[in-house]
């Protein structure tokens, strides 16, 4: 695998991400079929599903021989059989979106032979596309970005957010958002896990952590932040991909720090 076709596969991809945002754009704020998944705070809706379908066959004309693990489909027939996966949410933050809030994107990314080599996370209210190459740094809008240089958790801008069953479960994250919230100079929810990572990977946020997310939450966000500089890690430290149970990612200056608090939490 060449530069030349890490270059391909990230500008295929962002064409891909941009013309899918495009869709979404065309019932934002407008009257939406809008049903629920695991629990009635888990929404999906017709343009998630639009903007997954056109992802798909958009990724079949390009790249035949890739296979794709969705958030709305699952995988394709040919996961398994290829060393390439896009692994794709057409609509993260649709709880956002079906309320007419601007924070929501499409978020793609390319993992071979287990690797991220590419990811792109779109916001297309927002006007901001993040895109990251494997060894060829972070970008929004084509212009370089680097993590923030806060040196300590007490100065730090964090973000979190909650699982789909935070009403029936007790491990719903309120805890350590209590815990971090001691220590923090602040913490935010943005509701889009894909953007709050793009925000770490662009110096907005300090710090960042999170429970019981799904690969396509994570997988082109985590090749930004440590294309930016940053660190992507388990709650114990260990590296990313595979997908842990609980997600940290920060600008690495106290990256320890943030892991102990989320612990005690």
């Amino acid at each position: 695998m060449t530069d030349t076709d890490l270059a391909r596969f990230l500008d295929v991809g962002t064409s891909i991400a941009l013309e899918a945002g495009r869709l979404t754009l065309a019932t934002y704020r407008q009257e939406l079929q809008i049903d629920v998944k695991r629990t009635d705070v888990d929404l999906v809706t017709q343009t998630d599903l639009a903007s997954e379908e056109l992802i798909r066959q958009r990724l079949k004309q390009h790249f035949p021989d890739h296979a794709v693990l969705a958030e709305e489909g699952g995988a394709s027939d040919n996961e398994g059989s290829s060393s390439a996966l896009w692994i794709v949410d057409p609509l993260d933050g649709t709880t956002n979106f079906a309320h007419g809030h601007p924070f929501y994107c499409v978020s793609m990314a390319l993992q071979i032979d287990g690797a991220l080599v590419v990811g792109i996370i779109h916001a297309p209210v927002l006007g901001w596309t993040w895109t990251a190459r494997l060894g060829g740094g972070a970008w929004r809008n084509k212009a370089p970005i680097t993590v923030s240089k806060a040196p300590t958790l007490d100065v730090a801008l964090c973000a979190s957010g909650f699982p789909y069953d935070r009403r029936t479960s007790d491990d719903n994250n309120t805890a350590e958002w209590a815990a971090v919230i001691r220590h923090a100079q602040g913490v935010r929810r943005c509701g889009s896990a894909a953007i709050d990572l793009a925000f770490i990977a662009d110096g907005t946020f300090d710090g960042y952590w999170e429970k019981r997310l799904k690969p396509w939450d994570l997988a082109a966000g985590a090749l930004l932040v440590t294309e930016a500089g940053g660190r992507v890690t388990s709650i114990d430290g260990e590296d990313v991909p595979p997908w842990p149970e609980v997600i940290v990612a920060t600008n690495g200056s106290f990256h320890e720090r943030l892991m102990e608090v989320v612990r005690g939490g």
